[in-house]
């Protein structure tokens, strides 16, 4: 799957990137029509120790399933993020079955 990958207010490193897409493509077992996607990694420069931003933008036929994650770190913002996505894919697919 081709994802593109955004870093806002840092420079995000090879094990990072490495990292998201290799989660991001296990979305593929769920649902095989994934056309492609983003991901926006950004530090926000607040007191918060949750400051570590994730927005995951996933393209299917007919929509564009969004999800956006906050935490201590980029790894668990990812997981949170698929976490969300995966149980988003296997809704969209059991509503598009419905519609055939």
């Amino acid at each position: 799957m081709d994802v593109r990958f955004h870093s806002i207010n840092f420079s995000a490193d090879v094990k990072l990137l490495d990292f998201a897409q290799k989660k991001i493509n296990k979305l593929d077992v769920f649902y095989d029509q994934i056309v492609g996607g983003d991901a926006y990694l950004k530090v926000e420069s607040s007191s918060n120790r949750e400051n570590k931003w994730v927005e995951i933008k996933l393209r299917v036929p007919g929509k564009e399933i969004v999800v956006k994650k906050y935490d201590r770190t980029f790894e668990g913002a990812i997981d949170q993020g698929v976490d969300v996505l995966r149980r988003s894919l296997i809704k969209y697919k059991g509503k598009m079955k419905t519609l055939v």
